[in-house]
Protein backbone atom coordinates (compact mmCIF):
# COMPACT_ATOMS: atom_id res chain seq x y z
CA UNK A 1 0.00 0.00 0.00
CA UNK A 2 2.70 2.48 0.88
CA UNK A 3 4.79 1.76 -2.85
CA UNK A 4 1.51 2.43 -4.61
CA UNK A 5 0.12 5.46 -2.51
CA UNK A 6 4.21 6.83 -3.17
CA UNK A 7 3.89 6.14 -7.05
CA UNK A 8 0.32 7.72 -7.36
CA UNK A 9 1.78 10.70 -4.97
CA UNK A 10 -0.85 10.31 -2.78
CA UNK A 11 0.52 12.13 0.26
CA UNK A 12 -1.70 11.79 3.45
CA UNK A 13 -0.15 14.47 6.10
CA UNK A 14 -1.45 17.99 7.24
CA UNK A 15 1.02 19.94 5.14
CA UNK A 16 -0.48 18.66 1.72
CA UNK A 17 -4.50 19.12 2.83
CA UNK A 18 -4.86 21.70 5.65
CA UNK A 19 -1.89 23.72 4.24
CA UNK A 20 -0.99 22.94 0.74
CA UNK A 21 -4.70 22.46 -0.69
CA UNK A 22 -6.33 25.05 1.71
CA UNK A 23 -3.76 27.65 0.83
CA UNK A 24 -4.66 26.83 -2.94
CA UNK A 25 -8.03 26.86 -2.22
CA UNK A 26 -7.44 30.61 -1.40
CA UNK A 27 -6.68 31.57 -4.52
CA UNK A 28 -8.94 29.76 -6.54
CA UNK A 29 -11.95 32.01 -4.08
CA UNK A 30 -9.88 34.99 -5.01
CA UNK A 31 -9.52 34.42 -8.81
CA UNK A 32 -13.59 33.87 -8.87
CA UNK A 33 -15.64 35.20 -5.76
CA UNK A 34 -13.45 37.86 -4.73
CA UNK A 35 -12.56 39.03 -8.50
CA UNK A 36 -15.83 39.29 -9.51
CA UNK A 37 -16.98 41.19 -6.30
CA UNK A 38 -14.56 43.41 -6.95
CA UNK A 39 -15.14 43.98 -10.76
CA UNK A 40 -19.46 43.98 -9.68
CA UNK A 41 -17.99 46.83 -7.06
CA UNK A 42 -15.96 48.47 -9.39
CA UNK A 43 -18.79 48.42 -12.53
CA UNK A 44 -21.67 49.88 -9.83
CA UNK A 45 -19.47 53.05 -8.04
CA UNK A 46 -18.23 54.45 -11.40
CA UNK A 47 -21.33 53.59 -13.81
CA UNK A 48 -19.38 51.03 -16.42
CA UNK A 49 -21.92 49.79 -18.83
CA UNK A 50 -19.93 46.75 -19.47
CA UNK A 51 -19.32 45.24 -16.38
CA UNK A 52 -22.97 46.05 -14.77
CA UNK A 53 -24.88 45.16 -18.09
CA UNK A 54 -26.01 41.18 -18.07
CA UNK A 55 -23.55 39.36 -20.76
CA UNK A 56 -25.16 35.81 -20.45
CA UNK A 57 -28.56 34.23 -19.08
CA UNK A 58 -28.66 31.29 -17.66
CA UNK A 59 -31.80 29.06 -16.35
CA UNK A 60 -32.98 32.74 -16.59
CA UNK A 61 -30.80 34.22 -14.35
CA UNK A 62 -28.92 36.90 -15.53
CA UNK A 63 -25.12 37.54 -15.05
CA UNK A 64 -22.90 40.24 -15.57
CA UNK A 65 -18.65 39.82 -15.81
CA UNK A 66 -18.61 39.99 -12.38
CA UNK A 67 -21.45 37.52 -11.98
CA UNK A 68 -19.63 34.94 -13.66
CA UNK A 69 -16.54 34.85 -11.77
CA UNK A 70 -18.43 34.61 -8.60
CA UNK A 71 -20.73 31.73 -10.15
CA UNK A 72 -17.27 29.77 -10.62
CA UNK A 73 -16.33 29.83 -7.47
CA UNK A 74 -16.74 26.33 -6.32
CA UNK A 75 -14.89 25.03 -9.44
CA UNK A 76 -12.20 27.54 -9.42
CA UNK A 77 -11.61 26.24 -5.58
CA UNK A 78 -11.69 22.56 -6.51
CA UNK A 79 -9.26 22.79 -9.14
CA UNK A 80 -6.80 24.90 -7.20
CA UNK A 81 -7.11 22.13 -4.65
CA UNK A 82 -7.00 19.46 -7.38
CA UNK A 83 -3.49 21.18 -8.40
CA UNK A 84 -2.02 21.52 -5.10
CA UNK A 85 -2.58 17.60 -4.58
CA UNK A 86 -0.56 17.67 -7.89
CA UNK A 87 -3.19 15.59 -9.69
CA UNK A 88 -2.73 14.63 -13.31
CA UNK A 89 -4.87 16.10 -16.13
CA UNK A 90 -8.21 13.82 -16.07
CA UNK A 91 -7.99 14.22 -12.76
CA UNK A 92 -7.92 17.74 -12.71
CA UNK A 93 -10.53 18.46 -14.92
CA UNK A 94 -12.80 16.40 -13.66
CA UNK A 95 -12.87 18.38 -10.26
CA UNK A 96 -14.56 21.38 -12.22
CA UNK A 97 -18.24 19.54 -11.63
CA UNK A 98 -17.14 18.34 -8.86
CA UNK A 99 -16.58 21.99 -7.33
CA UNK A 100 -19.63 22.99 -8.63
CA UNK A 101 -22.16 20.21 -7.23
CA UNK A 102 -20.48 21.09 -3.77
CA UNK A 103 -20.55 24.64 -3.55
CA UNK A 104 -24.13 24.30 -4.60
CA UNK A 105 -25.24 21.53 -2.08
CA UNK A 106 -23.13 23.45 0.23
CA UNK A 107 -25.00 26.53 0.47
CA UNK A 108 -23.24 29.22 2.79
CA UNK A 109 -20.43 26.79 4.03
CA UNK A 110 -20.17 25.73 0.29
CA UNK A 111 -16.28 26.33 0.62
CA UNK A 112 -15.84 24.13 3.44
CA UNK A 113 -17.71 20.97 1.84
CA UNK A 114 -15.23 21.99 -1.24
CA UNK A 115 -12.45 21.32 0.59
CA UNK A 116 -12.91 18.63 1.76
CA UNK A 117 -15.04 16.41 -0.99
CA UNK A 118 -12.17 18.01 -3.70
CA UNK A 119 -9.76 16.85 -1.68
CA UNK A 120 -11.09 13.06 -1.46
CA UNK A 121 -12.47 13.05 -5.20
CA UNK A 122 -8.72 14.31 -5.91
CA UNK A 123 -6.95 11.35 -4.34
CA UNK A 124 -9.32 8.67 -5.59
CA UNK A 125 -9.09 9.76 -8.99
CA UNK A 126 -5.16 9.92 -8.29
CA UNK A 127 -5.66 6.20 -7.63
CA UNK A 128 -7.24 4.95 -10.71
CA UNK A 129 -5.05 7.71 -13.08
CA UNK A 130 -3.31 5.36 -16.00
CA UNK A 131 -4.30 2.11 -14.37
CA UNK A 132 -6.36 0.45 -17.21
CA UNK A 133 -6.13 0.72 -21.15
CA UNK A 134 -9.41 3.16 -21.39
CA UNK A 135 -8.09 5.66 -18.81
CA UNK A 136 -9.30 8.88 -20.50
CA UNK A 137 -13.22 7.10 -19.25
CA UNK A 138 -12.49 5.33 -16.37
CA UNK A 139 -10.98 8.37 -14.26
CA UNK A 140 -13.25 11.14 -15.20
CA UNK A 141 -16.29 8.73 -14.56
CA UNK A 142 -14.44 8.00 -11.52
CA UNK A 143 -13.65 11.16 -10.11
CA UNK A 144 -16.79 12.80 -10.71
CA UNK A 145 -19.13 9.76 -9.63
CA UNK A 146 -17.13 9.95 -6.13
CA UNK A 147 -17.15 13.93 -6.18
CA UNK A 148 -20.93 14.49 -6.67
CA UNK A 149 -21.84 11.22 -4.47
CA UNK A 150 -20.14 12.85 -1.93
CA UNK A 151 -21.58 16.40 -2.68
CA UNK A 152 -25.19 15.08 -2.64
CA UNK A 153 -24.63 12.85 0.73
CA UNK A 154 -21.74 14.81 2.84
CA UNK A 155 -22.06 18.84 1.57
CA UNK A 156 -25.73 19.96 2.90
CA UNK A 157 -24.41 18.57 6.17
CA UNK A 158 -21.02 19.92 5.90
CA UNK A 159 -22.17 23.89 4.52
CA UNK A 160 -24.47 23.81 7.33
CA UNK A 161 -22.38 22.90 10.11
CA UNK A 162 -19.73 25.13 8.93
CA UNK A 163 -22.41 28.07 8.47
CA UNK A 164 -23.63 26.97 12.25
CA UNK A 165 -20.54 27.81 13.22
CA UNK A 166 -19.58 31.16 11.35
CA UNK A 167 -23.31 32.35 12.85
CA UNK A 168 -22.14 31.03 16.35
CA UNK A 169 -19.46 33.43 16.36
CA UNK A 170 -20.96 36.35 14.76
CA UNK A 171 -24.01 36.31 17.38
CA UNK A 172 -21.71 35.66 19.80
CA UNK A 173 -19.75 39.24 18.69
CA UNK A 174 -22.67 40.73 18.57
CA UNK A 175 -23.10 40.41 22.02
CA UNK A 176 -19.66 40.39 23.65
CA UNK A 177 -17.99 42.85 21.26
CA UNK A 178 -14.98 43.22 23.50
CA UNK A 179 -14.00 39.55 24.08
CA UNK A 180 -15.19 37.97 20.79
CA UNK A 181 -13.46 41.33 18.77
CA UNK A 182 -9.84 40.38 20.87
CA UNK A 183 -10.49 36.48 20.07
CA UNK A 184 -11.39 36.96 16.66
CA UNK A 185 -8.96 39.43 15.99
CA UNK A 186 -6.23 37.66 17.37
CA UNK A 187 -6.80 33.98 16.15
CA UNK A 188 -7.72 35.26 12.16
CA UNK A 189 -4.23 37.64 12.29
CA UNK A 190 -2.33 34.38 13.49
CA UNK A 191 -4.02 32.00 10.99
CA UNK A 192 -2.90 34.99 8.56
CA UNK A 193 0.80 34.68 8.86
CA UNK A 194 1.11 30.84 9.78
CA UNK A 195 1.38 28.55 6.79
CA UNK A 196 -2.57 28.11 6.27
CA UNK A 197 -5.05 30.53 4.91
CA UNK A 198 -7.29 32.00 6.83
CA UNK A 199 -9.30 33.63 4.08
CA UNK A 200 -10.33 29.86 3.34
CA UNK A 201 -10.93 29.70 6.87
CA UNK A 202 -12.85 32.84 7.16
CA UNK A 203 -14.75 31.63 4.01
CA UNK A 204 -15.14 28.50 4.97
CA UNK A 205 -17.26 29.44 8.08
CA UNK A 206 -19.05 32.49 6.14
CA UNK A 207 -17.58 35.13 8.79
CA UNK A 208 -19.12 38.61 8.29
CA UNK A 209 -20.33 41.07 10.02
CA UNK A 210 -18.76 42.48 13.20
CA UNK A 211 -16.84 39.36 13.49
CA UNK A 212 -15.32 40.20 9.76
CA UNK A 213 -14.02 43.12 10.85
CA UNK A 214 -12.33 41.54 14.03
CA UNK A 215 -10.88 39.24 11.15
CA UNK A 216 -10.11 42.09 9.47
CA UNK A 217 -8.66 44.19 12.19
CA UNK A 218 -6.47 40.79 13.52
CA UNK A 219 -4.70 40.07 9.63
CA UNK A 220 -4.03 43.84 9.14
CA UNK A 221 -2.07 43.83 12.78
CA UNK A 222 0.39 41.33 11.37
CA UNK A 223 0.88 42.40 7.70
CA UNK A 224 1.54 46.23 8.44
CA UNK A 225 2.88 45.26 11.65
CA UNK A 226 5.62 43.09 10.57
CA UNK A 227 6.02 45.27 7.69
CA UNK A 228 6.57 48.29 9.71
CA UNK A 229 8.61 46.74 12.40
CA UNK A 230 11.18 45.13 9.93
CA UNK A 231 11.83 47.96 7.62
CA UNK A 232 15.30 48.90 8.59
CA UNK A 233 16.39 45.53 8.22
CA UNK A 234 13.64 44.70 4.59
CA UNK A 235 13.36 48.34 4.00
CA UNK A 236 10.84 49.14 0.72
CA UNK A 237 11.06 45.93 -0.79
CA UNK A 238 10.13 44.34 2.91
CA UNK A 239 7.35 47.00 3.41
CA UNK A 240 5.45 46.23 0.20
CA UNK A 241 5.51 42.48 0.20
CA UNK A 242 4.69 41.85 3.86
CA UNK A 243 1.90 45.15 4.10
CA UNK A 244 0.46 44.44 0.30
CA UNK A 245 1.78 40.72 0.41
CA UNK A 246 1.44 38.57 3.42
CA UNK A 247 3.30 38.19 6.77
CA UNK A 248 3.74 34.65 6.33
CA UNK A 249 6.81 35.44 5.15
CA UNK A 250 8.23 36.18 8.66
CA UNK A 251 7.41 32.39 9.29
CA UNK A 252 10.90 31.14 9.13
CA UNK A 253 11.96 34.46 11.57
CA UNK A 254 9.67 33.41 14.11
CA UNK A 255 10.68 29.54 14.06
CA UNK A 256 13.82 31.29 15.08
CA UNK A 257 12.73 33.30 17.85
CA UNK A 258 8.83 33.15 18.83
CA UNK A 259 9.33 36.72 20.51
CA UNK A 260 9.54 38.68 17.32
CA UNK A 261 5.59 37.39 17.38
CA UNK A 262 4.30 39.71 20.52
CA UNK A 263 3.83 42.69 19.44
CA UNK A 264 1.54 41.79 16.19
CA UNK A 265 -0.28 39.46 18.42
CA UNK A 266 -0.78 42.56 21.29
CA UNK A 267 -1.37 44.80 18.70
CA UNK A 268 -4.58 42.51 17.65
CA UNK A 269 -5.67 42.17 20.58
CA UNK A 270 -6.27 45.97 20.37
CA UNK A 271 -7.55 46.54 17.48
CA UNK A 272 -9.76 44.05 17.05
CA UNK A 273 -11.81 45.15 19.87
CA UNK A 274 -11.81 49.03 18.64
CA UNK A 275 -13.18 47.88 15.79
CA UNK A 276 -16.33 46.15 16.85
CA UNK A 277 -16.67 48.18 20.11
CA UNK A 278 -15.83 51.61 18.71
CA UNK A 279 -16.28 51.95 15.06
CA UNK A 280 -18.54 49.29 14.70
CA UNK A 281 -16.87 47.97 11.73
CA UNK A 282 -18.38 45.24 9.47
CA UNK A 283 -17.39 42.79 6.63
CA UNK A 284 -20.67 42.39 4.93
CA UNK A 285 -18.42 42.20 1.63
CA UNK A 286 -17.19 38.33 0.17
CA UNK A 287 -16.30 36.43 3.72
CA UNK A 288 -13.35 35.98 2.03
CA UNK A 289 -12.35 38.98 1.98
CA UNK A 290 -11.83 38.79 5.84
CA UNK A 291 -9.26 37.09 6.33
CA UNK A 292 -6.70 38.50 3.40
CA UNK A 293 -5.99 41.78 5.30
CA UNK A 294 -4.27 44.52 3.75
CA UNK A 295 -3.21 42.20 0.70
CA UNK A 296 -3.52 43.71 -2.27
CA UNK A 297 -5.93 46.04 -0.04
CA UNK A 298 -8.83 43.42 -0.52
CA UNK A 299 -9.98 43.70 3.12
CA UNK A 300 -10.78 46.99 2.76
CA UNK A 301 -12.07 46.99 -0.33
CA UNK A 302 -14.36 44.42 0.87
CA UNK A 303 -15.60 46.68 3.71
CA UNK A 304 -16.12 49.30 1.04
CA UNK A 305 -18.34 46.75 -1.00
CA UNK A 306 -19.99 46.06 2.35
CA UNK A 307 -21.30 49.44 3.23
CA UNK A 308 -22.14 49.83 -0.40
CA UNK A 309 -23.98 47.26 -0.22
CA UNK A 310 -25.72 48.11 2.94
CA UNK A 311 -26.65 51.73 1.79
CA UNK A 312 -28.16 49.84 -1.19
CA UNK A 313 -30.07 47.90 0.71
CA UNK A 314 -31.39 50.58 2.98
CA UNK A 315 -29.60 49.40 6.00
CA UNK A 316 -26.65 52.15 6.16
CA UNK A 317 -28.16 55.35 5.67
CA UNK A 318 -25.05 56.53 3.83
CA UNK A 319 -20.92 55.78 3.87
CA UNK A 320 -19.89 58.87 6.99
CA UNK A 321 -16.23 60.02 7.79
CA UNK A 322 -16.25 58.05 11.11
CA UNK A 323 -16.44 55.00 8.65
CA UNK A 324 -13.29 55.52 6.70
CA UNK A 325 -11.70 57.23 10.13
CA UNK A 326 -12.30 53.64 11.67
CA UNK A 327 -11.16 51.83 8.47
CA UNK A 328 -7.87 53.96 8.61
CA UNK A 329 -6.88 53.65 11.79
CA UNK A 330 -7.68 50.20 12.30
CA UNK A 331 -6.02 48.78 9.22
CA UNK A 332 -2.88 51.01 8.83
CA UNK A 333 -2.33 53.82 11.52
CA UNK A 334 -2.58 51.58 14.85
CA UNK A 335 -0.47 48.67 14.13
CA UNK A 336 2.20 51.07 11.95
CA UNK A 337 2.02 52.69 15.57
CA UNK A 338 1.66 50.07 18.02
CA UNK A 339 3.31 47.48 16.96
CA UNK A 340 6.69 49.38 16.58
CA UNK A 341 6.56 50.65 20.41
CA UNK A 342 5.57 46.93 21.64
CA UNK A 343 8.57 45.60 19.68
CA UNK A 344 10.77 48.45 21.17
CA UNK A 345 10.21 47.46 25.05
CA UNK A 346 10.26 43.42 23.47
CA UNK A 347 14.09 45.07 22.43
CA UNK A 348 14.60 46.50 25.55
CA UNK A 349 13.79 43.47 27.20
CA UNK A 350 16.43 41.44 25.13
CA UNK A 351 13.57 39.27 23.96
CA UNK A 352 13.93 40.72 20.60
CA UNK A 353 17.19 41.57 18.49
CA UNK A 354 18.35 43.65 15.43
CA UNK A 355 18.11 41.21 12.55
CA UNK A 356 15.65 38.55 13.79
CA UNK A 357 13.14 39.96 11.22
CA UNK A 358 15.86 39.76 8.16
CA UNK A 359 13.99 38.18 5.38
CA UNK A 360 15.87 35.96 3.15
Amino acid sequence: MKEFLKRKNIEISVKRYLIDALGAMAQGLFCSLLIGTIINTVGTQFNIGFLTTPVAVVAGVEYTVGGLAVAMSGPAMAVAIGYALQAPPLVLFSLISVGFASNALGGAGGPLAVLFIAIIAAEIGKAVSKETKIDILVTPLVTIAVGIALAAWWAPALGKAASSVGTLIMWATTKQPFIMGVLVSVIVGIALTLPISSAAICAALSLTGLAGGAAVAGCCAQMVGFAVMSFKENKVGGLISQGIGTSMLQMPNIIKNPRIWISPILCSAITGPIATCLFKMEMNGAAVSSGMGTCGLVGQIGVYTGWVNDVAAGTKAAITGFDWAGLILICFVLPAVLCPLFNMVAMKLGWVHEGDMKLD
